[in-house]
């Protein structure tokens, strides 16, 4: 398994420009609860309770944060696990179709941000070229807010010597 600094250096290239960023704030979010919803319409008998896939997909995705960034991953877990709190509140109050089509219009919405971004950016989305970075998202939106509240400094430096800084606007597209 790569490092987190390969991993979010290997990202970060394909997001440079800030307005790409602030609608990875907002795009991924919806694309990974949108998912978590979706999984926990599916619940799984074990003995006398049931366990969503929601639950088994996150603490899956949440063993793998965890093994990239200690940090990083318990900030996704809390994340993954109120996301799977949020879901099973919605599906105990809707029907599985209702459950099911709030999920598909979040995720339409949420890729729909993201193109966006992409727009603004000039690039294509990292998972083109790798589906990886499509598990590299969300822990990358995680290490962006620590960079905006001042933590991982060190993280950001790496990246940042590798990729450049983050800028405002790029004056012309990246193809």
């Amino acid at each position: 398994m790569a490092p987190i600094e390969q991993n979010l250096t290997q990202y970060a290239a394909y997001h440079r420009d800030r307005r790409n960023i602030v609608t990875h704030f907002v795009g991924v979010p919806l694309i990974v609860f949108s998912i978590i919803l979706t999984l926990a319409t599916v619940a799984i008998p074990a003995g006398s309770i049931a366990i969503t896939l929601a639950a088994v997909v996150s603490v899956c995705a949440s063993i793998y944060y965890l093994k990239l960034d200690i940090a990083l991953g318990i900030t996704m877990a809390i994340v993954l696990f109120a996301m799977c709190a949020g879901a099973s509140e919605m599906t105990a109050r809707m029907s599985t179709a209702a459950a099911l089509g709030a999920a598909l219009a979040l995720f339409v919405i949420g890729w729909a941000i993201q193109f966006l971004g992409h727009r603004f950016e000039g690039v294509k989305p990292a998972f083109y070229d790798d589906l990886k970075q499509l598990l590299i998202g969300p822990i990358f939106v995680c290490a962006e807010a620590y960079f905006l509240l001042g933590g991982r400094k060190d993280l950001r430096r790496y990246i940042e010597e590798r990729d450049g800084r983050t800028l405002p606007i790029l004056d012309e597209p990246r193809f």
